[in-house]
């Protein structure tokens, strides 16, 4: 047994990371943004595939940018992109300039998303930590929960005092730019072996994805871990956003508060649902190795997460078109703490049965995965949404993907 991992300066420095990251203002008003600038829910569902193809797209050719840059440049330029797509949403006046927003958020996604994971999973390496990768991982995810929490209340005092959603933007880019004097300050050890930067690396890195995706594709184990920890991820980053208008809903229906406008009152309970939501998503990545624990193979939780996932899913769909919001608010709460829960537990699994030299490669695969079934179903969740309302088209995505979990359970052989 390897010794326990200590929480030294850089731990810290890994979890403030994540807290800075995660205080994205706009992430318990996204959709509601969406909503006031009349987009329906196709269209809000073509936005999210959008952002999800373009990281699809562009996650090889970033791959091969970090190694010539280095980890630690790569993520500064992140924050740059996320700053520029901020300022874009800001003064967006049409779809046209709102799908440009999202591809360059999509473009910062892609550069940064992995990238931190690949730094931690080194540094516990150099440290000899590596058999502590779930219960690091989850503490440090821990933290990015928290700053969500945070985020949520300070969102709800920003939509509150100026009446409007865009505002959250404008204040997304202060965390952001301390995030990028915090990733200067991390060791040059972490930035990974740098490469010159040619078309011939791009074109090799394509290869070796793509060889890499048929291998994964063909070895069933693996492909069935991916596809496990990869379509409740997709799924998660689907249905996640609806909480929103169910929660306005709800506030419009209840007489508290009710001196205050609709907007105002919206946004305070907005606020403090997403602030519980999150402290209760904190602590399950934190408990993520504790509750690995409880099973006598990590991939029992993963089925057990998941099919509960989806269950849960198919009747918050079920009770929205009845009308019923607390029960839908519950259900989405459940479904995120289930994604924190399971996430460092998927991860930890990619990362065990990938030989440390294509471990970069492998969760590049990961990541790509997610962001292809999100893109798939996050329109056809809309597409259903517009027939009558969103738990439509939660209630049948859910069951679609009830219906196939043969396909994609989890075995011990």
């Amino acid at each position: 047994m390897q010794k326990r991992f200590t929480k030294d300066l850089q731990y810290y420095k890994f979890c403030f990371y994540g807290f800075f990251k995660n205080l994205r203002f706009f992430d318990a008003f996204l959709m509601l943004f969406f909503l006031e600038k009349e987009l329906d829910f196709f269209q809000i569902g073509i936005l999210y595939s959008i952002r999800e193809i373009i990281i699809v797209i562009t996650e090889v050719p970033s791959g091969v940018i970090s190694d010539a840059l280095g980890r630690r440049k790569t993520l500064i330029v992140s924050f740059l992109v996320y700053i520029s797509s901020f300022l874009v949403f800001y003064f967006s006046n049409s779809y046209m300039f709102i799908i440009a927003a999202m591809i360059l958020f999509a473009f910062a996604d892609s550069f940064r998303t992995g990238v931190h994971k690949a730094m931690i999973f080194q540094y516990l390496k150099i440290k000899n930590w590596s058999d502590q990768k779930i219960d690091y991982y989850g503490h440090t995810r821990s933290w990015s929960q928290s700053g969500s929490a945070i985020s949520a209340l300070l969102a709800a005092g920003f939509v509150f005092y100026s009446d409007n959603y865009k505002m959250i933007f404008l204040a997304s880019i202060i965390p952001y730019l301390a995030n990028m004097i915090l990733i200067y300050s991390y060791p040059r050890s972490l930035d990974g072996e740098i490469t010159k930067l040619e078309v011939n690396n791009i074109s090799q890195k394509f290869k070796l994805v793509i060889s890499a995706t048929i291998h994964s594709v063909t070895k069933i184990k693996f492909f069935k871990v991916l596809t496990s920890l990869s379509l409740y991820t997709g799924y998660y980053k689907s249905v996640k956003d609806y909480i929103q208008p169910v929660i306005v809903l709800f506030a419009l229906s209840i007489p508290i508060l009710s001196y205050l406008n609709n907007e105002k009152k919206s946004s305070l309970i907005i606020g403090v649902t997403y602030f519980v939501l999150f402290m209760l998503t904190a602590l399950a990545s934190r408990l993520s190795g504790r509750f690995t624990k409880m099973f006598n193979n990590p991939k029992s939780p993963m089925n057990h997460t998941l099919i509960s996932g989806l269950a849960i899913g198919l009747l918050t769909g079920l009770f929205f078109i009845l009308g019923l919001y607390i029960i839908p608010i519950i259900g989405f709460i459940i479904i995120m703490i289930i994604e924190n829960l399971r996430k460092p537990i998927g991860t930890g699994l990619i990362a065990n049965l990938s030989k440390d030299s294509s471990m970069a490669t492998t969760l590049s695969i990961s990541s790509q995965a997610k962001s292809l079934f999100a893109a798939i179903l996050a329109p056809l969740i809309g597409f259903f949404a517009d027939l009558t309302n969103p738990g439509t088209g939660i209630a049948i995505v859910s069951l679609i993907l009830l219906l196939a979990w043969p396909i994609y359970r989890l075995t011990n052989s």
